[in-house]
């Protein structure tokens, strides 16, 4: 009995053991899958972090992706801030290296926005166009509020007066940062006396960026000065130009005003179609003769934006193809006496030209005379540029002409001459012609287009003839081409005769 006892017991114990190994091979059997979880974006939005601790770049590699750009040019300049108070917002605007070639095409008519609107980070539109004025509407960024409403319609986010407040700093912002473009260029600085120093690489990169900017942008600043009537002297500081003393390179208005002449009360400038072409000016004689400094124009804009810039730092501008141009004390009382004939009867010979006005120049050195428009009137160019406009309507346009005055140069041999034949004859024709080509001519000279081309045509020609001693009567001879075709067709005629 013990015995089976023994065995019983051994068998219990073999079956306890198989169903522990049975336990065992079961529970290797089973798979457990557990997940780790690794935290992949853990930096924040660029726009949330202090500016300090954003690298130049991240900045650019945040850039490339808001604007979608691909190339590998950096942004020009960047300003990342926020503003507190009763309007909190961040923002980060950025100065793109390029402009678009549809910048400026349509630009009255387009709404164009390049500023994403972030509501608590939430994001709310890319077309939103209430943010920041046309002229600014080449900067790319972001905006994001907490104190603009999330849950209402974009016609009444448009309405909400934060939207006044946020657009007002942006504008400040946006100035500021392309003003520290042009402090940050070495090329702006006029260090001509300075020492030179030795130029880390930092400024090698800024070097010549603001004049970059101009080239890409400078129309956005002068459309920014004609709607802008608030930021109109801080826009009116980033003005970039060509002078007569600026050596081909862009100056400021605020150079231009270091370097004017004592007792110099107004800033010269003149309008034109090219630098080229108004060096050459006759308007400029005088002026470059006492050393007096003059800006050039050129972009048809200029034309729009000097009616709206009339002064900068208490002096006024004045366009020198203008009337009312004064340079330094001139003593005219003698010379206008010694003409007084000659310009009351030159006066009554261009009646039919609607010259308002013939008198003694004081800008003239070279040049017999020029043809000047009244103050508020347009000037040639800008005559020019309505009369080229697609739906112009000229007879709308002569009372914005102003009333021209033709400017003679008293030294001049050819007007001492011609003051000595009208003392002899008033009334001799061949004087007139010669005074009316001679107005015909500087009104050319002055940047006019001729009402009557082949008038001024035949009138040079008389001018030639005379010039090659031809007799004023002398007869074109006829033309014998139609005879000879006559002969040749019947000599043609009898050959077919003669062969029949």
């Amino acid at each position: 009995d013990s015995s089976s006892s023994e065995e019983g017991e051994d068998e219990d114990a073999e079956k306890s053991e198989d169903d522990d190994a049975e336990k065992k091979s079961k529970t290797k059997k089973v798979k457990e899958t557990t997940y780790k979880w690794e935290l992949l974006n853990d930096v924040k939005a660029i726009w949330l972090r202090s500016p300090k601790e954003v690298t130049d770049e991240e900045y650019t590699k945040f850039y490339h992706s808001l604007a979608k750009d691909f190339s590998d040019e950096k942004p020009l300049a960047w300003s990342h801030f926020t503003a507190e108070g009763d309007v909190e917002f961040k923002a980060v605007l950025f100065v793109p290296p390029k402009a678009p070639q549809d910048l400026y095409e349509s630009y009255y008519n387009t709404n164009k926005a390049n500023l994403k609107l972030y509501v608590r980070r939430v994001f709310i539109s890319e077309e939103f166009d209430e943010l920041l004025p046309k002229y600014l509407s080449f900067l790319k960024g972001l905006v994001d509020s907490d104190t603009l409403p999330l849950n209402v319609s974009r016609e009444m986010l448009q309405a909400h007066s934060s939207l006044k407040t946020i657009k007002k700093k942006l504008i400040r912002k946006a100035l500021d940062m392309i003003r520290k473009i042009a402090e940050e260029d070495p090329d702006e600085s006029s260090g001509k006396d300075e020492k030179e120093v030795e130029t880390s690489g930092d400024d090698d990169e800024k070097k010549g960026q603001y004049t970059k900017f101009w080239n890409e942008f400078g129309k956005s600043i002068k459309l920014g000065i004609i709607e802008d009537a608030t930021n109109r002297n801080r826009l009116a500081k980033l003005l970039r130009f060509e002078s007569t003393k600026s050596d081909g390179k862009l100056t400021s208005l605020d150079q231009y005003i270091s370097r004017m002449k004592s007792g110099q009360k107004d800033i010269f400038y003149i309008t034109g179609t090219s630098k080229e072409q108004l060096e050459k000016s006759p308007f400029l004689e005088r002026l470059k003769k006492k050393n007096y400094e003059v800006i050039f124009f050129t972009d048809p804009v200029d034309e729009y934006l000097m009616q709206y810039l009339m002064d900068y730092e208490g002096k006024q501008f004045q366009n020198v193809s203008k009337e009312g141009l004064k340079i330094g004390k001139e003593k005219n009382k003698e010379l206008k006496e010694s003409f007084k004939e000659l310009t009351k009867w030159w006066k009554n010979a261009l009646a039919s030209d609607n010259v308002d006005e013939v008198k003694i120049s004081n800008r003239l050195d070279n040049t017999p005379c020029v043809v000047v428009t009244s103050k508020y009137g347009w000037s040639a160019n800008m005559e020019r540029i309505m009369q080229s406009q697609t739906l112009s309507d000229s007879s709308k346009q002569a009372y914005m002409r102003g009333k021209r005055i033709l400017e003679i140069n008293p030294r001049h041999p050819i007007i001492k001459e011609l003051r000595e034949r009208v003392a002899k004859d008033s009334e001799d024709e061949g004087v007139k012609q010669t005074a009316q080509l001679i107005y015909q001519t500087a009104l050319m000279e002055s940047g006019f287009n001729l009402p009557e081309p082949k008038d001024f045509a035949s009138r040079i020609y008389s001018s030639v003839k005379s010039s090659l001693n031809i007799s004023p009567d002398a007869t074109i001879e006829d033309d014998d081409d139609v005879e000879e075709t006559e002969t040749e067709s019947e000599t043609k005629d009898s050959a077919v005769k003669d062969e029949l």
